[in-house]
């Protein structure tokens, strides 16, 4: 009986992260962690048929304007979700990140390595399996061209 409760957690987490990052039909969406493939067969049933996972996708150039991260219980494991999906978004990208830990140093730590990649925390909200930040880059093509 426990499996109508965890469908409708996922179902939040996934509405959510599309409205967080203002997802739409038209935008691509690359997924990663360790529950990337459903989240992306979530997305992919509600018409969002431009999503994929890091490991679907042939070669990050930056095209995707929305990222989700999905499924990682522990900074280093969010930690190498970033760093994977960053090369696969573009310059103006949103990003949804589902945190279960409720520790807040947790949080500022993960708050610190976004901006480092040129993000600024927007909004967070509370689910059932945790917590869900959304950023967004701001001035990320300065920053490209000042490199």
């Amino acid at each position: 009986m426990s499996e109508p409760h965890s469908v409708s957690s996922r179902e939040q987490v996934v509405d959510t992260m599309i409205g967080l990052t203002r997802l739409s039909y038209l935008h691509r969406a690359i997924v990663v962690g360790s529950d990337s493939l459903e989240l992306c067969l979530a997305l992919r049933r509600r018409g969002f048929i431009r999503a994929a996972t890091a490991a679907t996708c042939r070669i990050p150039k930056g095209q995707h304007a929305v990222g989700l991260i999905t499924g990682q219980n522990s900074l280093a494991g969010i930690e190498a979700a970033l760093a994977q999906i960053s090369q696969f978004l573009s310059a103006t990208a949103a990003i949804a990140i589902l945190i279960s830990s409720r520790d807040s140093g947790f949080c500022l730590k993960i708050r610190s390595k976004l901006e480092q990649m040129g993000f600024r925390i927007e909004a967070g909200v509370r689910c059932q399996q945790g917590l869900v930040l959304s950023a967004y880059r701001h001035g990320f093509i300065q920053m490209e061209n000042a490199a």
